[in-house]
């Protein structure tokens, strides 16, 4: 099971595993050296802060690690991998892959096996199209929890009741908008009205 903190231990154990400290990791990843930094873990009101989807992405390209190596790390122990369904961008702004909250219902789609997915109704989704670039390309597979609270700053799916499926980034959400930054800036950032939103659900991982 994913845990604040065996995710931060499996942080450390790579870092150890190729020699380096947590900053040390961090430099090589082409990061702030401060990024990993215990004193990081936690808010300054004690909130719990965990590594970002991105730093875990540019760790496992600087290190050589897959995806799978880093997930055997947490807890210190490989997690049994379970299956789950695997979305098209595309295909997700059909109707009858989910229902009214975002959460995946029905069949009929392709499976992937992915470890230690604690929310029951995670799904992958493939990207397409350049808005994500250079974070996410094409046929990208990202881990999408419509159970996790999402948060400014996280990267989301997000779909409009006309159907538009959006990869972007929270970048604020007050009582009658949603502000979406771009990734790639040749893209223009969106603000949706609320009531235009049919759910919003947090990436979780990137199998890349």
């Amino acid at each position: 099971m994913l845990t604040h903190q065996n995710v931060w231990d499996a942080v450390d154990a790579l870092a150890a595993r190729h020699g380096m400290t947590a900053s040390g990791l961090a430099k090589k990843a082409g990061l702030d050296a401060t990024t990993f930094n215990k004193s990081k873990r936690r808010t300054a009101d004690g909130r719990l802060r965990w590594p970002s989807t991105e730093s875990i992405s540019k760790v496992l390209q600087a290190t050589g690690a897959s995806l799978d190596e880093f997930m055997s790390l947490i807890g210190g122990r490989r997690e049994a991998a379970r299956r789950i369904p695997l979305i098209g961008l595309a295909q997700a702004g059909d109707g009858g892959f989910f229902d009214d909250a975002g959460f995946p219902v029905g069949g009929g789609w392709e499976e992937i096996a992915f470890p230690a997915v604690a929310d029951e109704n995670a799904y992958a989704l493939e990207i397409s199209g350049d808005s994500m670039q250079p974070l996410y390309r094409e046929g990208d597979v990202v881990i999408v929890s419509p159970g996790s609270p999402v948060r400014r700053g996280d990267r989301v799916v997000v779909k409009t009741k006309e159907g538009e499926v959006l990869a972007k980034e929270l970048k604020r959400q007050t009582a009658r908008t949603l502000e979406l930054r771009s990734i790639n800036p040749e893209h223009a950032d969106r603000t949706l009205d609320l009531d235009q939103v049919a759910w919003i659900a947090r990436i979780m991982w990137a199998a890349q």
